[in-house]
């Protein structure tokens, strides 16, 4: 089982993409990748309609297309989805006949990292209507995977320092792989 992790942030040290480089780590039973989204451009029309869509959109959509399921880190930004993930998904739903081929029934995990006390909660709220518009099937199951305080939960080498989270993690990503599982038969 193949997932596609995406990380909303650019930050070479960013919490979110530290996030699903943990979550690689302790999966046992899937392969999760983790896609990096520098080389989207912003959306623009006019760049669709005269140059069609660029290469590094298509390149991630068809790992999206492949991929069994689609784990988000999102961090918040002013309460907010973050414009670089809003962005990228965007593109990835063009041309709008895509949205069935790489989004629809596609399993979702959602999760984020931030340095606030509330993790980001506002921004996983905030993502449910676009995933409702694309159609993706949000495991509901468990309540997303927030970390608050994340400058003072991962170390050096970008994994967790507490043994709890490193454990609900672990659960939570082996939850994944169960409902992508199910979601399949």
């Amino acid at each position: 089982m193949n997932i596609l992790a995406i990380s909303g942030s650019l930050r070479k040290a960013s919490f979110n993409t530290m996030l699903l480089h943990e979550a690689a780590r302790v999966c046992q039973s899937a392969t999760i990748e983790v896609a990096s989204i520098a080389d989207i451009p912003l959306y623009n029309g006019d760049i669709e309609s005269e140059e069609g869509i660029p290469s590094a959109v298509t390149t991630l959509q068809d790992r999206l297309e492949q991929a069994d399921g689609l784990m988000l880190a999102s961090p918040e930004y002013n309460n907010g989805v973050p414009g670089v993930l809003k962005n990228t998904i965007d593109w990835l739903s063009r041309p709008s006949a895509k949205i069935d081929i790489v989004f629809a029934r596609k399993p979702l995990a959602m999760m984020g990292a931030s340095m606030g006390g509330f993790g980001t909660v506002l921004a996983q709220a905030g993502w449910l209507p676009t995933i409702r518009t694309l159609g993706l099937s949000l495991w509901a199951d468990e309540t997303p995977f927030l970390v608050s305080r994340a400058h003072k939960a991962f170390d050096e080498q970008g994994q967790f320092i507490n043994d709890t989270m490193q454990q609900k993690l672990h659960a939570y990503v082996e939850g994944f792989v169960t409902f992508i599982a199910t979601t399949k038969c």
